[in-house]
C-alpha cells in the first residue's frame, strides 16, 4: 500500500511533521520544516482526531515486532489529534531511548474516515559479530576480550564503543604505556545478519618507565626514606657512582651540583636542561618502574601518612610535576613542606564510668612528650576494631558494650606540643537476642551452633565473636575465608542479632596411589577420609550421598597391598562431641598390618613359599576419649587413650637379639595434654599448639622375675614408659596489602623432644615403640613396629648419634630412645583458596637421637636448610615437597654439593 505520509516528530509551533531520523548522524531527533506534502491531507488550521485502526511494525529482523509496539506506547484504537497531538512524538522518543535503533519512521499508511493506518519502520542498529584487535599481541588480544565489555550479538552503540575504548586505554596505562592511541573501525560481517565487526587499532607506543623521582623541600626526612614510601612508583634501579660530579650547564664560573642547581635557577628546571644534568649522575642498571597515575596518587598520601607518623602532621606536598626525557622515560619531582614536629601533650578523659583514667590510660600506652601520630592514636583508642584488640574499643566490646563510641579531640595546641580530650560514650552493655546460621547447605546446624560462643542472653563480647569465628573455621568443613559475621545492633532495646554466613566447601579426602620400593616391589594404596561423616543417618538412604554426612563425625579407612608380601588395614571413627553436650571427644581405631621378608637369597626373587614362614604381624585397637579443660584456659584438652597391641614374628631376623620368632603384647594407658589456640588448620597464620604425653605399660617385671626367662619370654608382656613434648609457635610477619589479609609471610617454631624408658634396669628398654629419625617420614617395615617416624629433611634414616656419619642407607633396625629436633619454617601462602591451599617455604631443621641418657647431648645435632612448598587440595589431602641439604653431609671428606642433597615428598600428613 502506498504510503498517504511519512514520519511525524516534534517541530516549534506545529504538531507533525514528515521527516526521518538517521542515527548514524547522531543520537539525537532532529527538528525539521513541514513536509508540503501534508497541507494537502491535513488541514493544518483545524486539528481533528483520528483513531489507530492498525499498528504494522517493520524492518525489525531480531526484535519482536509486539515488543516494539508495547515501547512505544501506541496501541489500537488509541486518538490522535492531526496537528497539535504528540503521541507520535513520544512514540520516537521511547523507542530511541532504547539505543537499540540506527533509524526510526512512523508513516500513516492509509486514511480511512476517522481512521488511521500505522507504520513503524525501525532500522536495528548492527550487532557485533567479532572482536579483531590489531597491533598487539595475541595473548594481549585475548585478555582484551575480556576487559572491553561488549560481546558477540550485542547491539553496537557508540556508548559502548567507547567504553571499550576507554578499558584498552586504561589497561595499556597500567603495564606502562601511557601513551597509546587507541583507534576503532566497524565493517560489516555479510555472514551474520547486521552484524559488523569491530576492528580496534592500537598503537601503545613506548613503554613509560620512572627515570628518576626527586624530593625537594625535605630537611628532616631523608630522601631515601621518602621513595621507600612509594610502594608502586618505583624510578629505574640505579647506583649513584657520579654523587660529587659537577657541572656548569649555563657557564658558571664555579660548576655546582644538579641539587645545588636546581635550588638556584627554582624548583622545576626546563627539562632539556635536567636531561642534560641527569647523565652526570646516575648510572642505570635495570630497567623496570612502569607509571601508575593512580598508584602516583596513592603513594603521594603515603609520603604525608608517613610524615604525619614522624609528628609532622602539617606536611603538605606543595606542587609535584612530571615530565619527559629525551629517551621518553619520565621524570618526577616532587616538593614538600615539612613544618613543624609535633608532640603529644596532656591527655585527658571524659565520659567514662566502667573504667578509671589510670586503666584507659595504660590501655592507651601514650605519654606526654611522645611523638604526635594520628594513626597511632586512632589506632590506640581502635576507631576501627581488630581481631588483635588491646585498644579501648576493644576493652569495652568485649564486656559488652556494643554501642560505644570514643572519639580523640585536639583542646589545645603551643608550640609544638598538642593536648587532647578523649571523649567516650559508653552506652549500655548489648545483650545478644538471635543468632541465625546460613549457608551449611550440607553440615547440620547443631555442628555449627555448638562451636558458637556468642549465645542468645549472654552478654555481647568481640572476643568470643572472634573466637567463634576461630571455632568454625577449624572445622574444616567452610571456605574460612567466607565465614560472615555480621552484628546487627538494636538500639531501642540494647540488644543484637549476630548473623553467620558460610559456604560449604569439600572435605572429604581420596587417596588412590601405587609405589615402587620397600623390597617388595609394587605396593598399591585405597583411603578415603570423611571428615564430616554422620552415623545417625547411616540406615536412612536418602542420606547416602556417597555418604550420610553433616553430623561432624570423622570416618578413615585405608588399604595397602602388594598381594601376599605385604598388606595393611586401618579404620578409625571419631565422634567429636560424644553426647551432644560438652566437647568430649570420643575414637576407636583398628588397624592390622604384616609384611613378609620372603626373599630367596638363593634366586635373588621373592618366593611366594617363603612369604607365610618368615613375617612380621601387627594387630591392634585404640579407644580414646577427649575433654576440653576449663582450666587454665579452654583452649586446653585432656585426652585418655587405651591402647593394645600384639606383634608376632617368624623366623624374622635382624630385628632384636633372641626374638627373630615371637609374640609380644603392649597395653598402654596413654594421658595427653594439649593446648592449641591456631587460627587456621591448614595454613596457621597466628596462634600456637602445646602437647606433653605420656604413654605407660604395667611394670610387669615388678611381678615376675625376668633373670631367668628367655628373651621371647621376657618380651611377650612389653613394658615402657614413654613421653613427647611438642611444641608450635606461628608468627604472622608484616602487615598484609589490600584486600590480600591473608598474603603474608608466617615463621614457624617447632621444638620437639622425645624420651622412651624402662621400669627395669635388668631389662633393655623396649625394642618397639622407639624413635626412627630422618628422611620424610618414611619407615623401615613400613610402620608395623610402631616407631615414632620424626622426619628431618636432608639426610636418610640414621642410627649414629655422631653428626659426622651419614649413611646414605639405614644399616640395623635398632632406633633412638631419645630424641631432640629444632625447626624453623618462613611460609609464604600463594592461594588460600578452598578448592587449593598452596605455600611455599624454607627450613631450618636440627636433630638428632641417642640411646642413653649419659650419651645425650641437646646441642650435638644434624643440621639442615632446604626449600619446599606444600599443596592441600579438599579430595586429596596433603602433598608435600621439600629439597634439602644436610650441612654435616656436605662436612664429610671427598662429599659434594650433590652428594648432601635430597629431595622428599610426602603425601597425606605432615610428618613430625
Amino acid at each position: 500500500m502506498q504510503r498517504v505520509c511519512t514520519i511525524f516528530t516534534i517541530i516549534l509551533g506545529l504538531s507533525f511533521i514528515s521527516t526521518k531520523t538517521n542515527a548514524q548522524v547522531n543520537d539525537t531527533i532532529p527538528i525539521t520544516s513541514v513536509d508540503p506534502a501534508l497541507m494537502g491531507i491535513f488541514d493544518q488550521q483545524i486539528p481533528k482526531r483520528y483513531t489507530i485502526a492498525d499498528i504494522k511494525v517493520t524492518g525489525t529482523q531480531y526484535f519482536d515486532p509486539n515488543l516494539v509496539t508495547s515501547v512505544s506506547g501506541l496501541s489500537v484504537g488509541d486518538e490522535v489529534r492531526i496537528p497539535g497531538g504528540d503521541n507520535f512524538a513520544k512514540a520516537i522518543e521511547k523507542l530511541w531511548a532504547q539505543n537499540l535503533f540506527a533509524d526510526i519512521e512512523i508513516y500513516i499508511t492509509k486514511l480511512d474516515g476517522d481512521r488511521i493506518w500505522v507504520e513503524i519502520a525501525a532500522v536495528e542498529r548492527p550487532r557485533l559479530s567479532k572482536l579483531i584487535f590489531r597491533g598487539i599481541k595475541k595473548s594481549e588480544a585475548t585478555e582484551l576480550k575480556e576487559k572491553v565489555g561488549i560481546t558477540a550479538s550485542q547491539v553496537v552503540t557508540e556508548a559502548r564503543k567507547q567504553n571499550a575504548i576507554e578499558a584498552i586505554q586504561k589497561f595499556y596505562t597500567e603495564k606502562g604505556f601511557q601513551g597509546a592511541k587507541i583507534a576503532v573501525q566497524e565493517r560489516p560481517d555479510t555472514a551474520y545478519t547486521n552484524g559488523e565487526d569491530l576492528i580496534f587499532i592500537v598503537e601503545k607506543g613506548n613503554k613509560v618507565r620512572i627515570n628518576d623521582v626527586m624530593f625537594f623541600g625535605n630537611e628532616k626526612v631523608s630522601e631515601l626514606k621518602l621513595k621507600k614510601r612509594l610502594k608502586g612508583t618505583k624510578e629505574k634501579s640505579r647506583l649513584s657512582l657520579f654523587a660529587d660530579k659537577t657541572v656548569s650547564p649555563y657557564g658558571e664560573k664555579d660548576p655546582i651540583s644538579f641539587r645545588d642547581y636546581v635550588k638556584n635557577y627554582g624548583f622545576l628546571s626546563p627539562t632539556k636542561t635536567l636531561d642534560y644534568l641527569d647523565p652526570y649522575f646516575r648510572f642505570k642498571i635495570f630497567s623496570s618502574a612502569k607509571f601508575n597515575e593512580k598508584k602516583y596518587a596513592e603513594d603521594k598520601l603515603k609520603v604525608l601518612e608517613y610524615y604525619n607518623s614522624l609528628g609532622y602532621r602539617d606536611a603538605v606536598i606543595e606542587k609535584d610535576t612530571t615530565y619527559y626525557n629525551e629517551k621518553g622515560n619520565l621524570n618526577i619531582a616532587v616538593k614538600v613542606s615539612e613544618g613543624r614536629k609535633y608532640y603529644f601533650g596532656d591527655i585527658t578523659w571524659r565520659g567514662n564510668t566502667k573504667y578509671s583514667d589510670s586503666i584507659l590510660s595504660a590501655i592507651l600506652g601514650i605519654k606526654k612528650g611522645d611523638v604526635y601520630n594520628l594513626e597511632t592514636l586512632n589506632k590506640r583508642v581502635g576507631k576501627q576494631l581488630t581481631q588483635e584488640g588491646g585498644d579501648i574499643s576493644s576493652l569495652y566490646a568485649d564486656n559488652g558494650y556494643l554501642f560505644f563510641t570514643v572519639n580523640p579531640v585536639e583542646t589545645s595546641v603551643y608550640n609544638d606540643t598538642i593536648d587532647h580530650e578523649i571523649r567516650i560514650t559508653e552506652g549500655p552493655q548489648a545483650t545478644i537476642k538471635r543468632v541465625t546460621i546460613s549457608g551449611n547447605d550440607k553440615t547440620k546446624e547443631h555442628v555449627v551452633r555448638r562451636e558458637l560462643r556468642t549465645l542468645p542472653g549472654e552478654k555481647f563480647s568481640r572476643q568470643e565473636l572472634i573466637r567463634s569465628q576461630r571455632e568454625i573455621a577449624n572445622l574444616g568443613y567452610f571456605d574460612q575465608e567466607k565465614i560472615g559475621i555480621n552484628p546487627v545492633p538494636n538500639p531501642d532495646d540494647g540488644t543484637v542479632d549476630i548473623n553467620y554466613t558460610l559456604e560449604e566447601k569439600s572435605s572429604d579426602q581420596l587417596e588412590l596411589s601405587a609405589g615402587w620400593g620397600g623390597g617388595i616391589g609394587l605396593t598399591g594404596t585405597v583411603g578415603v577420609v570423611f571428615n564430616n561423616f554422620s552415623l545417625r543417618n547411616i540406615f536412612q538412604k536418602s542420606s547416602w550421598s556417597p555418604l550420610p554426612s553433616g553430623d561432624g563425625q570423622k570416618l578413615s579407612l585405608r588399604f595397602q597391598s602388594n598381594g601376599r608380601f605385604f598388606r595393611s588395614t586401618n579404620f578409625s571413627f571419631t565422634e567429636p562431641w560424644l553426647g551432644g553436650k560438652k566437647r568430649n571427644s570420643f575414637t576407636v581405631s583398628l588397624y592390622g598390618s604384616k609384611y613378609a621378608n620372603a626373599f630367596d637369597p638363593y634366586t635373588y626373587t621373592y618366593s611366594n613359599a617363603l612369604a607365610d614362614s618368615q613375617y612380621l604381624k601387627a594387630m591392634g585397637a585404640t579407644i580414646s576419649l577427649g575433654k576440653q579443660l576449663k582450666w587454665p584456659d579452654d583452649y586446653f584438652t585432656l585426652i585418655y587413650a587405651l591402647n593394645f597391641t600384639q606383634y608376632k614374628l617368624k623366623n624374622y631376623p635382624g630385628f632384636f637379639e633372641g626374638l627373630s620368632t615371637a609374640t609380644s603384647n603392649i597395653l598402654n594407658l596413654k594421658l595427653t595434654l594439649a593446648r592449641s589456640s591456631v587460627n587456621q588448620p591448614i595454613f596457621p597464620s597466628g596462634g600456637s599448639s602445646f602437647m606433653i604425653s605420656g604413654a605407660f605399660t604395667p611394670p610387669y617385671s615388678a611381678f615376675r622375675n625376668t633373670n631367668s626367662m628367655k628373651t621371647t619370654d621376657k618380651y611377650k608382656l612389653v613394658e615402657y614408659h614413654k613421653w613427647r613434648v611438642n611444641g608450635e609457635w606461628y608468627v604472622p610477619l608484616g602487615r598484609p596489602a589490600g584486600e590480600e589479609k591473608n598474603r603474608q609471610f608466617v615463621l614457624k617454631f617447632a621444638a620437639k623432644y622425645g624420651f622412651i624408658g624402662r621400669y627395669n634396669r635388668d631389662l633393655d628398654i623396649s625394642p618397639f615403640e622407639r624413635f626412627q629419625l630422618g628422611d620424610a617420614g618414611l619407615t623401615n617395615n613400613f610402620g608395623i613396629l610402631g616407631y615414632d617416624i620424626i622426619a628431618h629433611r636432608g639426610f636418610p634414616v640414621y642410627d649414629k648419634s655422631n653428626p659426622t656419619i651419614n649413611p646414605d642407607q639405614q644399616s640395623t633396625t635398632k632406633f633412638f630412645t631419645i630424641f631432640n629436633k629444632y625447626t624453623m619454617e618462613l611460609r609464604y601462602p600463594f592461594t588460600t583458596n578452598p578448592s587449593s591451599t598452596i605455600y611455599g617455604l624454607a627450613f631450618f631443621e636440627a636433630a638428632n637421637g641417642w640411646y642413653d641418657f649419659k650419651n645425650w647431648n641437646p646441642f650435638q645435632l644434624r643440621r639442615s636448610v632446604g626449600l619446599g612448598a606444600r599443596f592441600f587440595l579438599p579430595m586429596f589431602g596433603l602433598l608435600g615437597f621439600d629439597y634439602g641439604l644436610g650441612i654435616d653431609r656436605l662436612a664429610a671428606p671427598g662429599a659434594t654439593f650433590k652428594d648432601a642433597t635430597r629431595f622428599t615428598f610426602m603425601l597425606g600428613f605432615e610428618p613430625e
